[in-house]
């Protein structure tokens, strides 16, 4: 190995031959990805110099969730050249605007702000920003995209309504099958190989557009596993079942266009390593490597385990720096430690690899081309002169600054909402699940009183239920009424699922069940028709526990409807307000164990407050929803998805004095 401090590395490591001197196609690369792949697929891929290609199933239609914010964009720019409308005009945001997802403008902008539709444009593709979009397709009209795309003949390529304004569509049939938009792979391509050759609207137009979709921020697809610094100018999508990533991709061989479309995917988590993902980020590689050149095999080639130091060390720290998501901050030391091992372990497990903490060849090719050097750092006149924007200055006026992505204040009595911020939009909500899982119980109860005192036997499946704890066991025996206390107060998630297999038989299955349904499904069947009954637009449950899930989800709004409904029951109240609580349940060959739980909620420790649950996932963050009385006036605050168990309690009090200094007469 030889080094230049400072300038070029030459690295010991095993970097594979280039696909040209293997004689690996294209299709032998990319085939085998597919196959593996739990869900559907479809691909266009070619060099558009040598015009080598290969393609899978690239002219079938498949949903575009915001891939098809590119055929927006293009539209805009072309009524723009027709003198139809001009990118520097004004657009103003209004409340009604305001749609969630992705994006900044709902969260971050006030109702009046304006702005360039040029800027508009931008937001679009850059955060998939699903509010501006809107805004841009007001400009241009909703109908106006699909139209420009047939007379380019791109007969599949359509928006069909506005951003979560399905009552838009122009086309009802294709957003039944479809949703927001359609594409195929094909297209896709096709419009970005136009793109390239500066053949939508015009040249300048061209490049425009080229630097708003080289700015895309969205690095968990076609971008994750690609070198640092690598243009790729594309955008992408994304649906609980699809994961879509097309573009531009520029390569010392030459600019490749390529389309990723995926569609009912089993893994439907909202994760980095979510599979959809790795196809693309996969792809991409693959794609990259064929077209690219690569140093042969060097003689002293060997694996890097711990223990190890060196240069060869260095790039490795670098390059799991640079792929990693989110960036562990590995310190670049040289230095094969814990930390560095660690982030190798969750490097494989993410991509599948066996999880052993040695870099070898084939976790040498999932990280890609080893970063060599710190990629230099801008010159300090173009750092010092640039001007960094400032977020408007905070009000004085209104609620207070929150943690919270999501927050709503209500009426305890009726449930009415007051104030909120995001409270309609649907979001994981982690253990504040079981609010509903207890009124479910509960209102069965309120007809068959005696539910509370039956004996509940716990199963294996509910004792293996990962996550918090009641410390119950699989052959103990307790009633419903001390396991309404289990689920409450620790927040137990196997208290849930034994719930659910005890009650869950009295229950009808779900649509398409029968008699066979497992209890457990039934009962998270009747959790979904309660939340229809209560008129949760936002809610739609998966399990009874709230553990990951990323069809799980509800609204701020519609956990402060469920919990005034839940508190006018006496028996949820009793338990809501618990602080701590002995139990006794009967195990195996009648041993007794006593058992003593505690409310994770602090409120409790404070006069005033009632409740009502937390709930605490890495991805929904921390949750709460709580009941609190001043002067006779009961209020119900929700906080969802705050950044720390005390910043959750924090924004729930913040927000409770606020909402009774408000109220008072």
């Amino acid at each position: 190995m030889r080094s230049i401090r400072g300038g070029v590395v030459v690295f010991g490591v095993a970097l594979w031959l280039c696909a040209a001197a293997r004689g690996e196609s294209l299709e032998a690369r990319l085939a085998p990805l597919i196959k593996a792949h739990e869900g559907q697929v479809a691909v266009s891929v070619r060099h558009l110099q040598t015009g080598e290609f290969y393609t899978y199933r690239e002219h079938e239609p498949m949903p575009t969730a915001s891939l098809i914010k590119f055929p927006v964009m293009i539209e805009a720019y072309r009524q723009a050249a027709e003198k139809k409308l001009a990118l520097e005009e004004p657009v103003r945001l209004r409340q009604e605007d305001k749609v969630p997802g992705s994006g900044i403008l709902t969260a971050h902008f006030s109702a009046g702000a304006q702005f360039a539709l040029r800027d508009a444009v931008r937001l679009m593709i850059v955060f998939s920003d699903n509010t501006a979009t809107n805004l841009v397709l007001d400009q241009i009209g909703l109908g106006s995209t699909a139209a420009t795309m047939e007379r380019l003949g791109f007969t599949h390529t359509k928006i069909h309504s506005k951003v979560f304004r399905r009552e838009t569509s122009v086309f009802p049939e294709r957003s039944r099958e479809f949703g927001l938009g359609s594409t195929t792979a094909a297209e896709m391509a096709q419009l970005f190989d136009l793109l390239h050759q500066g053949k939508l609207v015009s040249a300048a137009a061209c490049e425009e557009m080229r630097g708003h979709l080289l700015a895309c921020d969205d690095r968990d697809k076609l971008a994750a596993l690609l070198p640092p610094g690598t243009p790729l100018a594309h955008k992408s999508g994304s649906l609980d079942d699809v994961r879509n990533d097309a573009g531009i991709l520029q390569t010392r061989g030459g600019p490749i266009a390529i389309c990723v479309l995926t569609n009912h995917n089993q893994d439907k988590r909202w994760t980095p390593d979510n599979a959809g993902n790795r196809l693309c980020a996969r792809i991409a590689l693959e794609v990259y490597d064929h077209f690219t050149p690569r140093a042969p095999a060097l003689a002293d080639a060997a694996t890097l385990k711990l223990g190890d130091e060196g240069e060869r060390v260095e790039a490795l720290q670098r390059t799991l720096n640079a792929r990693l998501a989110p960036a562990p901050a590995i310190s670049v030391d040289g230095d094969f430690g814990a930390e560095t091992q660690a982030a190798v372990v969750k490097f494989q497990k993410s991509n599948q690899l066996a999880a052993t903490g040695v870099v070898g060849p084939e976790t040498w090719k999932l990280l890609g081309a080893p970063v060599l050097e710190e990629p230099p750092a801008p010159e300090p006149n173009a750092v010092n002169g640039e001007q960094l924007p400032l977020a408007p200055p905070d009000r004085l006026d209104g609620p207070p600054v929150v943690s919270c992505k999501a927050w709503a204040v209500g009426d305890a009595k009726t449930g009415q909402l007051l104030w909120g911020a995001q409270e309609a939009a649907p979001a994981e909500i982690a253990s504040t699940t079981k609010i509903m899982t207890a009124h479910v119980v509960l209102t069965l109860a309120a007809r068959e009183p005696a539910a509370l005192a039956e004996d509940v036997r716990i199963s294996k499946r509910a004792d293996a239920t990962s996550g918090s704890t009641a410390m119950i066991r699989a052959g103990d025996a307790i009633s419903v009424d001390e396991l309404l206390y289990g689920l409450m107060l620790p927040s137990g998630n196997d208290a849930a699922t034994a719930l659910a297999e005890h009650f869950g038989r009295r229950f009808e299955p779900p649509e398409g069940g029968d008699a066979q349904t497992d209890p457990f499904e039934r009962f998270v069947a009747e959790m979904n028709r309660t939340a229809r009954r209560l008129e949760m637009h936002d809610s739609h449950f998966t399990n009874p526990h709230g553990l990951p899930d990323a069809a799980h989800r509800s609204s701020a709004r519609d956990l402060l409807r469920l919990a005034a409904t839940a508190l006018q029951n006496p028996q949820f109240r009793k338990y809501a307000v618990t602080r701590q609580h002995g139990a006794r349940v009967v195990g195996r060959g009648g041993k007794v164990r006593n058992l003593v739980w505690k409310n994770g909620n602090r409120l409790l420790e404070i006069g005033g407050y009632e409740g009502i649950k937390t709930g605490t996932t890495s991805q929904a963050g921390a949750c709460l929803v709580s009941a609190g009385v001043h002067d006779n006036d009961r209020l119900i605050v929700v906080v969802l998805g705050a950044t720390s168990n005390d910043a959750r309690y924090i924004d729930a009090r913040n927000l409770f004095r606020w909402a009774w200094k408000t109220r008072a007469p």
